[in-house]
């Protein structure tokens, strides 16, 4: 059985830049490029503590549209697939279709049954 941990949180900023100097001046968090413009991975533990996956990317949508507010987690999975086929037998629905995150694994994004946004992941061997 695989454990299904939170394995990623994301948060979603109008100002990477702000949002950084926030997250790095309060929690001493440490960021790191990756990927495209204005997405940066979090480091959050310190030594031997890896801390939580996460990262702090440009938001892709005006909040007075449809933009994300809050922080989205990802939750770990041991098949991406079955998992998205349970979320819509069990009311939920599958936002963004599963999609490839190169060298990382296959993601969907998903709402729960009151309309909370999150994403489950299915790591590559190796990940995690």
């Amino acid at each position: 059985m695989h454990a299904n941990h939170v394995a990623h949180f994301a948060i979603h900023a109008d100002d990477v830049g702000r949002a950084r100097a926030f997250y790095e001046n309060v929690f001493g968090w440490r960021f790191e490029e990756w990927g495209a413009p204005d997405f940066y991975l979090i480091q959050t533990g310190v030594g031997e503590d890896r801390g939580l996956r996460g990262s702090l990317q440009k938001r892709m949508e005006p909040i007075n549209g449809n933009g994300m507010i809050g922080c989205e987690c990802s939750i770990s999975v041991a098949d991406v697939r079955a998992t998205g086929e349970a979320i819509e037998k069990q009311g939920g629905q599958v936002r963004v279709k599963e999609m490839e995150i190169p060298t990382v694994g296959r993601l969907i994004k998903f709402s729960d049954t009151e309309g909370n946004l999150a994403c489950a992941i299915q790591y590559n061997e190796g990940i995690q």
